[in-house]
């Protein structure tokens, strides 16, 4: 691949810094990542792996653009009532034309993950339910896919980086999924999936490109009203149900979700 004088302009800031160089930014154009999830986390990973140059992105969501997203959904003003993948790609596409954006108009479950995410060099949860993340975790592990994990609640965050051949995997924190899902339901402020994003982003360029340390076997948790950043050591636990020593979960079961 052989950058054109736009993609030089457009990706200078890049390529001057000798960790990236036009290697790695080739390195970017070549990948493909897969976001599960265009609401508030995915309108900042959207939108920096874009503007970073990622090749090809595929977008997953089932939702369609409502007033009370626009507080924190930041790609899709103007969009209300569109679906978000068709909101998303257009705002792609008039960042960059030539990312190729492959939008996926529904809803992530056991019948389709695995077909989802074979395709891609990385998955990014950007969803909003236990069910979902639970499930990008077990399907991502057992093909060996890189997960970039980011949840958001009220005023709190927490990011982690999940390269199943190398450290733990989320349910090695939280074997099973909570009976309930009440805090989808408990507000958030507006910037916090901006923060939370970005890192998540930020994340998947560093992997993609080989630069620097990722939060494999650790956790960022982020307190937005402490405005407080702690690391949270997690260890591969032996026991867990699909990454363990003994796992019990071998395949996607819709039963497990």
């Amino acid at each position: 691949m052989n950058l054109s004088p736009d993609q030089k302009e457009r990706y200078a800031k890049h390529i001057v810094m000798k960790q990236m160089g036009e290697e790695g930014q080739k390195r970017l154009l070549s990948s493909r990542v897969l976001c599960i999830g265009s609401g508030g986390l995915g309108s900042p990973v959207i939108q920096y792996l874009a503007a970073a140059g990622v090749g090809t992105l595929g977008i997953v969501d089932d939702d369609v653009v409502e007033m009370s997203n626009l507080q924190r959904q930041v790609i899709h003003a103007g969009n209300l009532g569109k679906p978000k993948v068709s909101s998303a790609k257009e705002y792609v596409e008039r960042l960059d034309p030539d990312i190729n954006v492959l939008a996926y108009e529904m809803r992530v479950g056991p019948d389709n993950v695995e077909g989802l995410i074979k395709d891609y060099d990385v998955v990014v949860d950007c969803s909003d339910n236990f069910a979902t993340r639970y499930l990008l975790n077990d399907a991502c592990v057992l093909q060996k896919k890189p997960l970039f994990h980011g949840s958001i609640f009220m005023f709190e965050g927490q990011v982690m980086t999940i390269l199943p051949h190398e450290g733990p995997c989320y349910r090695c924190i939280f074997a099973r999924s909570p009976s309930t899902d009440a805090a989808r339901d408990a507000g958030v402020m507006g910037i916090l999936p901006g923060v939370v994003g970005t890192m998540q982003a930020t994340e998947v360029v560093k992997h993609l490109v080989h630069l620097g340390a990722p939060l494999v076997g650790r956790m960022i948790y982020y307190d937005a009203l402490g405005m407080r950043f702690d690391e949270i050591t997690v260890r591969k636990n032996p026991k867990c149900p699909v990454c363990g020593d003994a796992p019990s979960i071998t395949s996607i079961d819709a039963d497990n979700y």
